[in-house]
């Protein structure tokens, strides 16, 4: 027993004298930060996983609603960065592909902390948006949905071996930040092993051999975990194949038109202030998802 539960516990027993509002509202107020800290420490008995410690390549996908998905998939940009801003952790756009009128069409994610896979590990999966078209001349509702890949960060990966012929990379130009250089000279490479299909890419760094070893270090993370899939059919989604960003595969909803209301499909939470929630305030929802099962995926 902790020296907090301790004082809890003797405070409690002062009320045996009398009532005492002053000592209550105190009690009150104490239990209330043991509760919390108590749920914080009751998190890392679900984060026993293998790579639940490690860091994270969060991937966004734009799906079905064109213009509209890739606008969405840069506000869900913008509400991991701003999660991972409030758990100070580091994060750094590795790969983007602006979209043609607006948004982005998919970007990758370099997340840096402590436990940042185990966190983040059940927000794979498809994302939906209800909401009226900022797109639209008649300001009609329009129904989008982005992809997110959640893959850990494998540092011992010894026992992969990847021969150069089954290699293809290509360079390009960046289309991000990343310095003077970028848009000028081709320092973006995409390294794409042919015997899977698994495609990986990097800009975010000045230098073509920076970017290439930054991207072959995502690529044996991914064959990492290819190789450890128990069958074809997790295979398959670890490339990406397997759940198209529609309809009827959706983790969770953000409705913010004809009423306000984010939900998770798998829980039930739900809230009625998605301004917070696309502004980073993700807890209730992901600590509610390392609950829900003790077993890595």
């Amino acid at each position: 027993m902790d020296d907090e539960t301790q004082e809890l516990l003797e405070m409690l027993k002062l009320l045996e004298a009398g009532p005492d509002e002053d000592l209550e509202n105190e009690i009150a107020k104490k239990y209330q930060q043991l509760e919390k800290k108590f749920k914080k420490e009751e998190l890392k008995v679900f984060l026993g996983g293998e790579y639940d410690s490690k860091n994270v390549y969060l991937a966004l996908y734009a799906g079905a609603g064109g213009t509209e998905a890739q606008d969405w998939a840069e506000m869900l940009l913008r509400m991991y960065l701003r999660y991972a801003e409030r758990r100070k952790w580091k994060a750094q756009v590795v790969e983007i592909t602006p979209g043609a009128e607006a948004g982005i069409k998919n970007v990758v994610v370099e997340i840096t902390g402590k436990f940042a896979y185990g966190y983040l590990k059940k927000e794979a999966g498809v994302h939906r948006l209800v909401r009226l078209s900022p797109f639209n001349a008649q300001n009609l509702r329009h129904t989008s949905f982005v992809l997110a890949e959640i893959l850990p960060e494998i540092s011992e990966m010894t026992e992969i071996e990847i021969k150069p012929a089954e290699l293809r990379v290509d360079t390009y130009r960046a289309s991000g930040p990343g310095g003077q250089n970028v848009n000028k000279v081709e320092s973006a490479v995409r390294v794409t092993h042919l015997p899977t299909g698994i495609v990986v890419a990097c800009q975010s760094e000045r230098s073509q051999a920076a970017n290439r070893e930054k991207a072959m270090k995502m690529l044996k993370s991914k064959l990492y975990q290819y190789q450890q899939a128990k069958n074809e059919e997790e295979k398959a989604k670890l490339k990406g194949s397997q759940v198209a960003a529609a309809w009827g595969n959706q983790i969770r909803s953000y409705v913010l038109h004809p009423y306000k209301m984010v939900k998770d499909l798998r829980t039930g939470i739900e809230s009625k202030q998605p301004e917070q929630i696309l502004d980073g305030d993700l807890d209730g929802f992901i600590e509610a998802e390392i609950r829900l099962t003790k077993q890595e995926p």
